[in-house]
């Protein structure tokens, strides 16, 4: 059966002020089958992944709307009346009935204030303007059966507007709290604004991967015509003409032209990189020098740096355990407040002889100083920077809940090849039968330099000064297929360049016969990555627990564990071997598996943390939860220490909200805390998380 294309799409939706309104709109896209959800509410945009064939475009979007948001269409303008717009008039109009009651704190006041009636005038604009603003989410929470902040703005403000509303029919003055339904709602309107200010600048590294993507594709017509596109309407085997300092759009093979292109965004690797017909380039590199025209391998939406994009904006959605547990404590957070402020009415009324007045005044203020926004934000806004450091590393993470697990770890396995070492062969050694060392290394130059295998490059890179006599003129010269080299000497005798496992255990892996007689020996071996040794020092220093398990024979295993610094060294494990010794060491704790061949895909998925190496095969990449972008193993000790900062941040998080609710809800409980003031705390509450978040790009 044929899994159904994806195609990726993106809303623009305005009226999304905060988590809740986040978790709301992704609820309603999960529930209708749509898959890789991304809310960005800062940039009120929403991106997620549908099957092409489905034609419910039309009804997404008003889906979207009977939420209570906006859906922005191409040919629409965004509505004028922004939060910022919102905020200037109910401050405007708030601002004379709090001005007014600090004053009467020190007996003094506002005369013309005095008449209710002007109170009223006042806040009658501001209320419509928050039942505007807060009320489609609130509905909107109370029509799916659950609640969130809003629900206790509206409450608690409607509750104050009411209240005064019937004191102004009465004209019984004890009864006027006007500024209170007023201030509730201009101050938590002044911190959705800072919030979303402070958010921003969370979002960074996304924004940065979004500005690099190409905005436009030259299509090839053929005959020196061509068509300027949008990268997006490109389709697999088109072809396009990429010329000097453009962005190449997708991901294809050059069919015809030549020249060097910047792949720095993709890989880290700052030199330029020869692109000749024949060669693969991806979409978000720069053509330096040059022109080429590129055939198209993919659709625009599954190129290499689409998936990137994609893999940062899924880390940043998913939730570790630690905010699934907070969003547990949220969903009955909300019930047990308002419950809280009905029970804080009847206990001020009954208990402690408050006035009604005074009752109703600590019930919205426990409403208002209750709202659940910092532990909404505690993760998320964490998450966002640390994924934005990680980002920028360039380690790509598969799901937020694997940064908790990386956290957790304190064992790590490595590969041998193409992991700890380059995977690129080097000569260790050339040994000859006495007086036959320059008739080795010339015979062996002559015959390899036929050869495109990577021993042979190996062999010619090593011997590139070799000085050939014409007495030593190697003829008849034939690469033999998986076996090696077979050539004929100036005497007619046959020579044979080929691995001799007898003298495996000795090192060497190639063996010269002349005429069946062995005359010379090479040792080859896998070059270590210059920082290995430095880094394994580094992370046993921090705690960590090293293992080094190949495939390869005991002797080279051996050797570059011991070059390496790492003391438990496994060897000549299969696919299956690997996988059953991560699941022995796994059982008493978690440990990460860093692997970059197929042969580590079902050690990589097997792992609680499975990380891949830049320039792993497609298998690996999929199977890791983390995909390193550069091929410098120093990147590793930046992962896991990332990962321990934004754990600690979350954490430290989570202490200052569940903290500050703790300390107020008693306070306005008791009534030592008015709405107002609650209001203009509860703002700050949520600054406090944002701006220890926002700290997490500059921690060492």
């Amino acid at each position: 059966m044929t899994t159904p294309e994806l195609k990726e799409k993106e809303l623009r939706v305005e009226g999304m002020t905060c988590a809740s309104c986040a978790r709301t709109v992704r609820q309603y896209l999960e529930g209708e089958g749509m898959t890789e959800v991304f809310v960005d509410v800062p940039k009120n945009k929403v991106s997620f992944r549908m099957v092409e064939s489905d034609d419910r475009m039309s009804e997404i979007s008003d889906g979207i709307d009977k939420l209570g948001y906006k859906v922005i269409h191409h040919d629409s303008k965004g509505s004028w009346f922004t939060i910022q717009i919102k905020f200037l008039l109910v401050a405007t109009l708030t601002a004379p009935m709090i001005v007014d009651h600090i004053l009467h704190l020190f007996g003094f006041g506002l005369p013309f204030l005095m008449n209710p009636w002007v109170q009223f005038g006042l806040t009658v604009p501001v209320f419509i303007i928050g039942i505007e603003h807060f009320g489609r989410s609130a509905w909107s929470a109370l029509r799916h059966g659950t609640t969130n902040m809003d629900v206790l703005i509206i409450l608690g403000s409607s509750a104050a507007f009411i209240y005064s509303c019937i004191g102004l029919w009465r004209n019984q003055p004890e009864y006027y709290f006007f500024e209170t339904a007023a201030s509730i709602i201009t101050l938590v309107l002044l911190g959705n604004l800072l919030e979303d200010r402070a958010l921003r600048g969370t979002t960074t590294a996304l924004d940065e991967l979004e500005k690099l993507q190409p905005q436009q594709a030259r299509l090839w017509m053929g005959e020196g015509k061509f068509m300027d596109i949008l990268p997006d309407d490109l389709r697999a085997g088109d072809k396009v003409m990429v010329r000097m300092g453009e962005a190449i759009p997708v991901d294809g093979i050059v069919i015809e032209g030549s020249g060097e292109a910047s792949e720095a965004h993709l890989t880290g690797e700052a030199a330029p990189i020869l692109k000749a017909a024949g060669m693969n380039v991806f979409a978000g590199s720069t053509m330096i020098i040059g022109h080429v025209i590129v055939r198209a391998s993919v659709d625009p939406s599954e190129t290499v740096f689409r998936q990137i994009i994609r893999l940062v904006k899924a880390a940043q959605s998913d939730k570790p355990p630690i905010q699934r547990l907070a969003d547990q404590i949220s969903a009955v957070f909300v019930p047990v407040v308002i419950s809280i402020a009905v029970l804080a009415f009847f206990a001020g009324y009954y208990l402690f002889d408050f006035s009604v007045g005074q009752s109703i005044m600590n019930a919205i203020a426990v409403l208002v100083i209750s709202c659940p926004c910092a532990m909404g934000l505690a993760t998320p806004t964490a998450i966002t920077v640390g994924m934005g450091r990680m980002t920028r590393n360039g380690l790509m993470i598969k799901g937020a809940a694997t940064i908790e697990q990386l956290a957790r770890i304190k064992t790590i396995l490595f590969d041998k090849t193409g992991t700890l070492t380059t995977g690129q062969l080097k000569v260790r050694q050339i040994k000859s039968k006495s007086g036959l060392d320059a008739t080795v290394r010339s015979a062996v130059f002559q015959m390899e330099l036929r050869s495109n295998h990577p021993v042979a490059r190996a062999l010619v890179n090593y011997l590139g000064n070799t000085h050939i006599d014409s007495a030593q003129q190697i003829t008849a010269i034939e690469e033999v297929a998986g076996k090696g080299m077979r050539a004929r000497d100036n005497q007619g005798r046959e020579l044979i360049l080929q691995r001799d496992d007898l003298d495996a255990q000795e090192g060497y892996h190639l063996a010269l016969s002349r005429a069946g007689e062995k005359i010379g020996h090479i040792a080859l071996e896998d070059e270590l990555r210059p920082e290995a040794s430095s880094v394994i020092s580094e992370l046993k220093s921090n705690g960590y627990t090293c293992w080094l398990v190949s495939g390869d024979r005991e002797e080279n295993v051996q050797r570059v564990g011991m070059r390496a610094g790492i003391e438990h060294i496994v060897s000549a494990q299969l696919p299956q071997d690997k996988y059953t010794l991560i699941e022995d060491l796994q059982k008493d704790q978690p440990l990460a598996m860093v692997g970059d061949g197929i042969n580590d895909a079902p050690a990589l998925e097997k792992a609680s943390v499975g990380i891949a190496m830049a320039g792993a095969t497609h298998t690996a990449m999929q199977s890791a939860n983390v995909a390193m972008i550069r091929p410098d193993l120093h990147d590793l000790t930046s992962l896991f220490h990332l990962s321990k900062l934004t754990v600690k941040t979350i954490r430290e998080n989570l202490f200052w909200a569940f903290a500050y609710n703790i300390v107020a809800i008693p306070m306005a409980f008791m009534g030592f805390l008015n709405p107002m003031w609650g209001a203009l705390f509860m703002a700050f509450s949520d600054l406090v998380v944002i701006g220890n978040s926002v700290r997490l790009k500059y921690r060492a």
